[in-house]
């Protein structure tokens, strides 16, 4: 079946996935440049760690806030509103390596600023995409976005391995230039206007609350967002890349880049190929095995030595981490009403935020307690039983068939 023509033709669409597409490049080229940088002045995996918390910490203070924001305002503003503010930090990083500094706390407070607008964009954009295309092309119009995405995953940290080994200074204009992109094509954006006909909170304060608890009340939604939460928190092996490409595989920045697209190549092949054929049955069973073999590729990857072999583990843990996301970006967009898809979205990306940048923090803690290698493995390991307490703890979310039985329609009596 060929590529449904009112996604692939709907410039609004288009306009959206170039945005994504270069704020994620402009992302991965950056994370490359500060993880070399980074372990180079300080040698040091729990520095690593700390570049995680940096940004965790103002992402958990901002998310929750800006998805109540990104319900009330104009979601384009926010969102472009962002990517400026990270491509001021792009700035800032190029002004660091100008100067030569070769302490990590500059670096460390402009990554907090850069978590902060995170904070905002990462609500905004996720709620955004359900007015920008028919609810029944919503899985479609999300494969190809994840497909966007995770090419740019790809691209990314390779373009960002060849910059650096040029210098900062290149690679961190490029980080500026594509946020700036990012922004450029955000404005531009259109689509249906949200429902605004549901009961609304009159404060900040209980109109968040409405959307953690909207995510509580639904067993599905929070056991799909929480077990990505710990399933990553534990299993996540990116943030000490530096020190398996340096130390370990003896690569250089170039190798890191490599290292860095390959979860990403194995992303975008999956997503392709759900753009193609959705996924029609059996979506939680699916959901679970596909984390079990996350689980199992960090494990390999862990023990690796070889880089032949680290680069086909890491391709086999991102095809894996992609099947998850497609199938819970999915569960969320179905069961959220749209007055409520920005608070949601916010509790999405701070579960998500927890489980990235937490997670190189908590790596970076177990690596400098235990080495590299038994903390990736631990990771893995940890992985693997996080699934099966979360087949037990959640049934429903095992149950789910379809991605669209669980829209509000089909559950009588809920929002």
């Amino acid at each position: 079946m060929s590529v449904s023509p009112p996604v692939y033709r709907n410039s609004d669409f288009y306009s959206f996935v170039s945005a994504r597409f270069l704020a994620t490049i402009g992302m991965m080229v950056q994370s490359v440049a500060i993880g070399w940088q980074i372990y180079a002045i300080s040698d040091s995996t729990l520095a690593l760690g700390f570049v995680g918390l940096a940004q965790f910490v103002p992402m958990f203070l901002l998310t929750l806030p800006a998805g109540d924001i990104s319900d009330r305002f104009d979601q384009r503003k926010v969102l472009a509103g962002a990517y400026t503010v990270e491509a001021l930090c792009g700035a800032l990083f190029l002004i660091l390596s100008l100067h030569g500094t070769q302490s990590v706390w500059p670096f460390y407070a402009v990554l907090t600023l850069f978590g902060a607008a995170r904070g905002f964009s990462g609500p905004a954009g996720q709620s955004l995409i359900a007015f920008l295309v028919p609810e029944e092309k919503l899985p479609r119009a999300i494969a190809l976005n994840s497909s966007a995405f995770t090419t740019a995953v790809i691209a990314g940290p390779a373009l960002g391995g060849f910059l650096y080994a040029l210098g900062p200074v290149p690679t961190y204009a490029t980080c500026a230039i594509a946020f700036l992109g990012a922004g450029f094509f955000t404005f531009g954006l259109g689509g249906r206007r949200r429902d605004d006909s549901a009961g609304i909170a009159s404060s900040a304060l209980a109109r968040v609350a409405e959307g953690v608890g909207f995510v509580r009340s639904r067993p599905v939604v929070l056991g799909a967002i929480s077990l990505d939460l710990f399933a990553v928190l534990l299993g996540g092996a990116v943030a000490l890349l530096p020190v398996y490409a340096r130390d370990i595989l003896h690569e250089g920045p170039v190798g890191l880049g490599i290292l860095r697209s390959a979860p990403a190549a194995g992303a975008a092949l999956v997503a392709l190929l759900l753009a193609r054929w959705p996924l029609e049955r059996h979506s939680g069973r699916v959901m679970f095995s596909a984390v079990a073999v996350f689980g199992i590729a960090t494990i390999v990857f862990g023990l690796s030595t070889n880089f032949m072999l680290s680069l086909v583990a890491l391709f086999v843990l991102g095809a894996s981490d992609m099947i998850s996301v497609f199938i819970r970006s999915s569960l969320i967009q179905f069961a959220t009403p749209d007055a409520m898809r920005g608070r949601v979205s916010a509790v999405n990306m701070l579960f998500i935020g927890a489980s990235n940048e937490l997670g190189e923090f908590e790596s970076g803690i177990t690596a400098a307690w235990f080495g590299t290698m038994p903390a990736v493995v631990l990771g893995g390991l940890g992985t693997l039983g996080v699934v099966g307490l979360w087949m037990w703890m959640f049934p429903p979310l095992r149950k789910v068939d379809r991605l669209h039985d669980v829209a509000p329609k089909a559950v009588p009596g809920k929002v």
